[in-house]
């Protein structure tokens, strides 16, 4: 006889699963905060300087990006290739975004000097809330991470780009970080 009371269900295994059944679980934006800062400081700690941290934060992003891609695609479009560069840059902006962060990014822009960049600004974003970055860090955007996500995202979709972070803060809005993509030629 099984120790299990008889009013437990059977759960069925994880890889059984609809993988649009969980769509609306979240994760506990404390422990989002806590994994976050703990990759942040592994990174820091083999770091020779800012840019190569944001480079290491740009390369667990694009990890999770990979990631991220499989996951959207299986969910919202199966059996179809985004094959315009705006699609794309739509997909990025409304579902990507809303699956990592629970809300559509602020901005999605064209850039007005060169053709081939495109930027998304985000006025909060998550990375940047629960994070304390000390003074001679100052110029580090954590949103790198951010920037390797996308970065992943386009290159899968085979649209080859290259992501960075800025940050663009404004008095109402000190935390607004702005990604500035730009395509290769072979990609536009």
């Amino acid at each position: 006889m099984s120790n299990r009371p008889s009013f437990v269900a059977k759960r069925v295994p994880i890889l059984d699963r609809s993988i649009n059944k969980n769509r609306g679980n979240e994760i506990n934006v404390a422990a989002f905060a806590f994994l976050f800062s703990e990759m942040l400081q592994y990174a820091q700690k083999r770091a020779n300087g800012i840019q190569d941290l944001e480079k290491r934060l740009s390369d667990f992003g694009y990890r999770v990006g990979i990631r991220v891609l499989e996951l959207q695609v299986a969910r919202d479009k199966p059996n179809r290739r985004e094959n315009r560069v705006l699609g794309i840059l739509y997909f990025i902006h409304s579902n990507v975004w809303k699956s990592l962060f629970g809300k559509q990014a602020d901005s999605l822009e064209k850039g007005t000097e060169n053709d081939d960049e495109y930027m998304i600004s985000d006025n909060e974003p998550q990375i940047s809330k629960f994070i304390s970055i000390p003074k001679e860090l100052s110029v580090l955007n954590a949103a790198a991470f951010i920037a390797g996500i996308v970065e992943a995202v386009l290159d899968g979709s085979q649209f080859p780009a290259r992501v960075s972070a800025h940050s663009t803060g404004t008095d109402q809005f000190p935390l607004r970080t702005t990604l500035l993509i730009k395509f290769d030629k072979s990609g536009m």
